[in-house]
């Protein structure tokens, strides 16, 4: 009797543990998502950390030089209003409620922005590594060009190796960290071969400091640049397709087999809109059209034709430039109304529309 009082305990546990497994949402590690935490607020950082925001200067015409900026709070440089507020990256209880949200979309990992030691994007790594364990995602770094030279990216890759590189909740790919590196063209590829090459002069290839590293294509002529550098692969960002010969979709069965053909992987980079005129306001030409989701679906649907090792998702939350999923809602601040997706009734559309994406791509 005690015997088969054991073997029904056991049965129960592992039929509650199972339905637990089947209660998460299942994440795609193959699925990955821009993510940025440089906002900030009073309440938490003392002001406001990029909810306020310069009007940018347009790079020949003169008319917006000067302009002003946004100062936050209710009047955020940005065409949509979070749902959330103007949060701060640093409070747990919203990483908690941003993780919820990128586990219901089904996407397995975050590319965190990353300026370089103690940037104020820096210091919240370690909470979003350990938080990130909880919800069963997984993170990666988007170093932004704030490095000169190859030098200097080294010794940050070291800081990152220390601080960082044991902990479980860190993505890798054949026990190597996954970092994308933002403008990487922005280096010659003389200078990017001293790292990247076995051969170079402070080759980081086969030692600790070693990492799968993704270039930026933009340019068509950036396939060679990227290989000639010693890339791995190489990814396209930008959410607007026909933006730049790298997002346009297109382009990508002829880049996925350049891809191939030089054994690096290929990341294309979908979004579900794009608009960045509050702080562009010159830049009407690159605005594109949510259209209830119809935007996001053919631009994935071209990068799931291209056979991709895997797939960006621009973004989670950059409101600068209106490609978030993160959700929004209606707001009027004096005379301007903000966008919202009031076109689908729900503010976690997005959301929804990206788990029904992400479970195309096998």
């Amino acid at each position: 009797m005690f015997r088969l009082k054991i073997i029904f305990i056991l049965l129960i546990s592992v039929f509650f543990s199972n339905c637990a497994q089947e209660s998460k949402p299942n994440v795609n590690y193959k699925a990955h998502t821009f993510y940025y935490n440089w906002f900030g607020n009073p309440e938490k950082d003392g002001k406001y950390y990029h909810w306020e925001h310069d009007i940018l200067p347009h790079w020949s015409d003169t008319t917006w030089n000067n302009a002003g900026k946004f100062p936050g709070k209710e009047n955020i440089g940005a065409n949509y209003y979070p749902e959330l507020g103007t949060y701060s990256s640093n409070d747990s209880e919203l990483i908690k409620k941003h993780m919820q949200m990128i586990q219901q979309s089904g996407i397995g990992v975050l590319v965190i922005t990353w300026w370089g030691k103690d940037s104020y994007e820096d210091k919240s790594i370690k909470t979003y590594l350990n938080i990130a364990e909880n919800y069963d995602l997984k993170i990666a770094l988007h170093i932004e060009p704030f490095y000169k030279t190859a030098e200097e990216f080294k010794i940050q890759l070291d800081y990152l190796k220390t601080q960082y590189g044991n902990h479980s909740a860190l993505y890798k790919v054949n026990n190597k960290p996954l970092l994308y590196v933002y403008d990487s063209y922005k280096l010659e590829a003389n200078e990017w071969q001293k790292l990247l090459s076995p051969k170079g002069d402070l080759s980081i290839r086969n030692t600790t400091l070693d990492a799968v590293f993704i270039g930026l294509w933009v340019k068509k002529d950036h396939g060679d640049l990227i290989k000639e550098s010693g890339f791995d692969g190489f990814y396209t960002y930008f959410a607007s397709d026909g933006f730049v010969y790298g997002s346009t979709s297109e382009n990508w069965k002829s880049m996925s087999a350049f891809a191939e053909k030089n054994q690096l992987l290929f990341i294309p980079c979908v979004g579900p809109g794009y608009i960045d005129t509050r702080i562009r306001p010159w830049n009407n030409a690159n605005t594109k059209p949510r259209n209830k989701g119809l935007y996001y679906e053919n631009m994935f649907k071209a990068a799931l034709e291209a056979n991709p090792n895997y797939i960006g998702i621009t973004s989670f939350n950059e409101w600068h430039e209106g490609t978030q999923i993160e959700p929004s809602i209606s707001k009027k601040y004096k005379d301007y109304n903000y966008e919202d997706f009031s076109e689908t009734n729900d503010t976690w559309f997005y959301i929804k529309k990206t788990k029904e994406l992400v479970n195309k791509f096998k």
